[in-house]
């Protein structure tokens, strides 16, 4: 059995997830369904998980949800993170660059070099690569990082003069990581597109996962809460991931640059 919340587990959040993970593996057991004692955390808390026959319980991303999992997994539902200018259970991407650049308009971005986190990513590949076609812009993919923080890094660093970062992602950093404060905002995606919904496996009672979970959001503590910016649990259905558009992939827009 398999279990994790590697999606914005830090140092700062660990505690937090743990007891989320508590009550929700508490309240599937009443329930009879087995679950794992703790979360499972590094590599294997992401692909390895969303893949397993056994997966209890993940978090996964809109993009690899709707281009190789949405029908391979069960969706259990949506978290709130009571994001600005989002409805419940949505979100965006905040562009960051250097606090040293002098062009303060996204337009004056377009094609400078461009860093990602990887390209199966909704917030820091589709949503800006949508947004861009959408301006008439251009933003082209100049550094993959391998993961928002070190997007934010590479821009701090002059490895691209911009990235895309999932509001929340960003939220955190500004929070825990001093090197933010070289970083400026300039602007952010639109329009908002679903939060990375959690997931079991497939032929999973999609209503009961989705009680428990509210359940145990609910008994977290204000504290533990406030930690994981998390308001409560909402139902979209799959076809709201699913009818987000897909960009062309790095590789199709540098060799069109």
């Amino acid at each position: 059995m398999i279990a994790s919340l590697g999606m914005y587990d830090r140092p700062e959040t660990s505690a937090a997830n743990d007891r989320l993970w508590a009550g929700i593996r508490d309240g599937l057991r009443s329930h009879g369904i087995a679950a794992p004692d703790t979360l499972t955390r590094g590599a294997n808390a992401y692909w390895d998980a969303w893949t397993a026959a056994d997966l209890v319980f993940s978090q996964t991303c809109g993009f690899p949800f709707r281009a190789k999992l949405h029908d391979k997994v069960t969706l259990i539902g949506t978290p709130d993170y009571g994001l600005p200018d989002c409805p419940p259970g949505h979100y965006t991407s905040v562009y960051v660059a250097r606090k040293t650049d002098p062009r303060q308009s996204l337009a004056e971005f377009s094609g400078a070099p461009f860093a990602y986190n990887e390209a199966l990513s909704q917030s820091g590949w589709a949503a800006p690569q949508n947004h861009a076609a959408a301006l008439g812009l251009r933003f082209l993919p100049a550094h993959c990082s391998g993961g928002h923080r070190l997007s934010a890094l590479a821009v701090v660093e002059g490895k691209a003069d911009f990235a895309a970062l999932d509001a929340l992602t960003w939220a955190l950093l500004c929070q825990y990581d001093d090197f933010t404060a070289s970083l400026k905002e300039i602007g952010r995606t639109a329009p908002p597109t679903p939060v990375l919904p959690y997931i079991t496996a497939k032929g999973a009672d999609a209503d009961l996962f989705f009680a428990v979970t509210a359940a145990a959001i609910a008994d977290l503590s204000p504290q533990d809460r406030a930690v994981l910016h998390l308001r409560g649990l909402v139902r979209l259905p799959a076809s709201a991931y699913l009818a987000v558009p897909t960009p062309p992939s790095p590789d199709q827009i540098g060799q069109s640059a």
